[in-house]
This record gives C-alpha cells, structure tokens and sequence, in this order.
C-alpha cells in the first residue's frame, strides 16, 4: 500500500535576490501534495491502494494433517504370496512340511484385501487443482525392474481422484473440483488405497522405486 504526503499549504520559496525574486519564481513540486488559495476552495489528493492476495496449494499424501506439516516421505509396501500349481497350494512356512506339487512355475500375488491406504488431502484458494503422477525411478532390483503402471489407486472420494500412474514418465492428470460457490477455494481428503498387479512373474528380490505425485493450480 502506497500513500502520499499529507496535504498542506506551500510555503513560497526564498532565493537570493530579494522577497519580490522569491515570489517570482516558481517553487519546485512536491508528490502527493496540492496547494490551493482562497476560502472555500478545497484541497485534494490521491492515495494509491494494492491488495496482493497470495495464492496457495496444500497437498498431503499420508502423514502431515493440515495445519501440522511432518515432512515426512511415506511408503507402500507389498508382500507377495506364493501358489505353487498342483493345488493350488499355498507353501507352509515350515521345514520337512509335504505340499501337493506338480513342478510348474509358482505364482505370487498380492491378496485383494492387501492394499495400502494412505490419506489424501488437498486444499487452494485458486479454484479447481490438477493432479499427477511421474514414475521417478522404476521399481528396480539389480538389473530386473517392474514398470510402475502395475501399481494402481483407487480414491474414497470421486471429489479426491487419483491420477493413473505411468509405467514411465509423468502420467495424465485428474481435476479435483471447487468445493465453494465462489468456485475459489478447493478443500477436499479421502484415501487412496495401492494396489500391486504383479502382471508376471519377476526374479526374486526386493524392488524400489519412487512416484512422484504433483498438485497445481491455474
């Protein structure tokens, strides 16, 4: 905000050769101000006002409810289940333990009800936020790797999507709506629930990767 000197009357200026020379000459202008003679003439003066309304995008995923920031990186993490064929028969963890066998393959997945869920919470004073999701590095263990496209999210919230994550790069986005009249403010949580496809049959390890999720706004 920008305010000018109050107003004032003027006084003349003196310079040297005389009161007639000063009254003569013309004084130099001052900003902001305003002079005027006379009764009932009035005086007046500009003032220059700016507002400068910040905005602002909050987005958590996992720890770190509004207004309290945990800085935090959280993880999913999947264990998978064995299935030999012959059965199918799930291996006792055990020693010496007879299982139904016929020598094919084994399988491993992740049971349906094995999901991991992390909340989600978004909130902006600049109307509708986009979301998306950029593989940063691959699921990798040593030389073997799994695209990140196997992990999936589903959302409690169809106001909170969850952006589709790439088997690489970064993925399309999902829109998450204004929850106000003003069509302004975003205010919106839910919980996002990873789910681990295992499409095929990998090497035995532990894989790691990183996905990076994105909120902006207009």
């Amino acid at each position: 905000m920008h305010a000018g000197r109050r107003p004032h009357l003027q006084a003349p200026c003196m310079r040297a050769g005389g009161l007639l020379a000063a009254l003569l000459l013309p004084c130099a202008a001052l900003a902001g101000t305003t002079t005027t003679a006379g009764l009932g003439n009035p005086a007046a003066v500009d003032l220059k006002f700016t507002v400068n309304i910040d905005k602002f995008v909050f987005f958590r995923l996992g720890d770190g409810a509004w207004p309290t920031l945990s800085g935090t990186v959280n993880s999913a993490a999947f264990v998978l289940t064995p299935s030999i064929p012959g059965g199918p028969t799930t291996p006792a963890v055990a020693n010496n333990t007879a299982a139904n066998w016929n020598g094919g393959a084994p399988t491993f997945s992740v049971a349906p009800s094995a999901g991991v869920t992390l909340a989600v919470e978004v909130r902006s004073n600049g109307g509708p936020v986009s979301l998306r999701a950029a593989a940063t590095s691959p699921l990798t263990n040593g030389t073997a790797t799994i695209p990140m496209s196997e992990i999936t999210i589903t959302s409690s919230n169809s106001l909170l999507p969850a952006p589709a994550i790439p088997a690489s790069g970064t993925g399309s986005t999902v829109t998450v709506a204004t929850t106000d009249a003003t069509n302004f403010v975003t205010q919106s949580s839910a919980n996002w629930t990873f789910f681990y496809a295992n499409s095929a049959n990998r090497p035995a390890g532990n894989y790691q990767g990183v996905v990076t999720f994105t909120a902006s706004s207009p």
